[in-house]
């Protein structure tokens, strides 16, 4: 594990220095939900402010004094936090238990050895809460095409389609925050996508023919929600993240969180 891939970009030998303080920072803690017993390893792969600070010098990231996104103590709460910048470790596997869960929250587009690791980590038994925004609405502060800039438009189709999902984007819904009930929470989208199914959904494992989709997924919430068993694992994919945005008003704070912990306990379901 390494620095975030916009920062490892930006200053590659002076970050690989300080890679191993600052992950051992963020990786600390654990708390409520640890202490009740049923701790598990999360892990987090992501090009959004969460981690770490958007900060424009080194300085302000590694300042403890920093504003934290309200998202990391939840994360943190459920036991072993992992921040990764990578999902295929030098042998190619997934670098996190088998029985761990991984959030991918508007991560940045997968190389072919990720997408093969991630895959095979997934029907082992492995579970993943995707966040995947076609049209990301944060604020950034830095300018597009600046590698530290969250990734604007999720681009995973390789591993989406391996699952049987296509994400679409209507390019004439009006943009403004609103809430979708998913699972009895509202959960707070704004210019959201929404998955569709591909055909063959499923009958690439028992076939084994190349191009089928390995695993069979249901739709909710008009396609902003897609659940999907693959294998021995789980994959709940929502097509917006809104929600992770750091909003000023505590109800905003309050609604983000409830819909990350109800998101999370479903991925989690039958673990």
């Amino acid at each position: 594990m390494t620095w975030p891939i916009r920062w490892r970009l930006a200053s590659k030998s002076l970050l690989a220095c300080l890679a191993p303080v600052l992950l051992a920072a963020c990786g600390q803690g654990g708390a409520s939900q640890a202490d009740k017993g049923d701790a598990y390893t999360l892990g987090l792969y992501t090009s959004l402010p969460i981690a770490w600070n958007e900060s424009a010098d080194i300085g302000s990231l590694l300042a403890s004094d920093g504003p934290i996104h309200w998202a990391l103590p939840v994360l943190k709460s459920h036991g072993e936090f992992v921040p990764l910048d990578t999902l295929a470790a030098s042998d190619g596997t997934l670098p996190l238990p088998q029985d761990a869960t991984l959030v991918l929250a508007q991560p940045r587009p997968l190389s072919p050895q990720e997408n093969v690791a991630l895959d095979d980590w997934v029907r082992k038994g492995g579970h993943v809460l995707l966040l995947a925004d076609p049209m990301l609405t944060a604020e950034s502060a830095f300018a597009p095409g600046d590698p530290r800039r969250p990734q604007d438009i999720a681009m995973l189709s390789p591993i989406l389609a391996r699952w049987g999902l296509e994400l679409e984007f209507d390019e004439a819904q009006e943009a403004g925050e609103h809430a979708v009930s998913v699972d009895g929470v509202a959960l707070p989208v704004n210019l959201p996508g929404r998955f569709r199914l591909l055909g063959k959904s499923g009958e690439g494992a028992a076939s084994g023919k190349g191009g089928y989709a390995v695993a069979t997924c249901s739709l909710e919430a008009e396609g902003l929600l897609a659940d999907c068993q693959s294998g021995q694992g789980r994959v709940i994919a929502v097509a917006d993240a809104a929600f992770l945005e750091n909003p000023l008003d505590s109800k905003g704070v309050a609604a983000g969180k409830a819909a990350l912990e109800e998101l999370l306990h479903r991925t989690r379901m039958g673990m």
